[in-house]
């Protein structure tokens, strides 16, 4: 498998997203929902523009595209804000297993079309297992 490398890099991406929520409930409680929310993209859009200051500019190829592909700058803050709320109210274990079966089921549902231009990959008894298992999980954590 020549992509080995990427579970490690997917596994850290989860574990900053288990932290980030950890840290954005309770500031979400101090400050507002909304407002730290916008704090987290503040921070982030002014750590990707040195990417645009030091990298070649392709603003005007982000507006080629299908306009659909531009969907996810809405789902990021719904997901963040969702963050926000949910883990002061049921903890960051519950929120993150909660998500989690969301990506999962989502992303069954995905691959199984080959939908938003992604190769088809069949779901079968074991993917539909381990999305149960983590329904399961989310009975259990709770």
């Amino acid at each position: 498998m020549k992509q080995l490398w990427i579970f490690p890099l997917v596994v850290l991406a989860g574990m900053g997203l288990s932290v980030e929520a950890g840290l954005l409930g309770p500031l979400g409680e101090e400050i507002g929902h909304i407002w730290a929310t916008l704090g987290i993209f503040a921070l982030g859009s002014i750590l990707l523009t040195f990417g645009l200051i030091f990298g070649r500019p392709r603003l005007t190829l982000l507006f080629k595209q299908p306009r659909w592909q531009l969907a996810g700058g809405i789902l990021g803050p719904v997901y963040v804000v969702s963050l926000t709320i949910a883990t002061p109210h049921i903890g960051v274990g519950l929120t993150m297993v909660g998500i989690l079966f969301g990506q999962i089921a989502t992303s069954l549902v995905i691959d199984h079309w080959g939908l938003l231009g992604s190769s088809k990959r069949a779901v079968d008894k074991y993917r539909i297992s381990a999305l149960i298992a983590i329904l399961a999980a989310l009975w259990l954590i709770q």
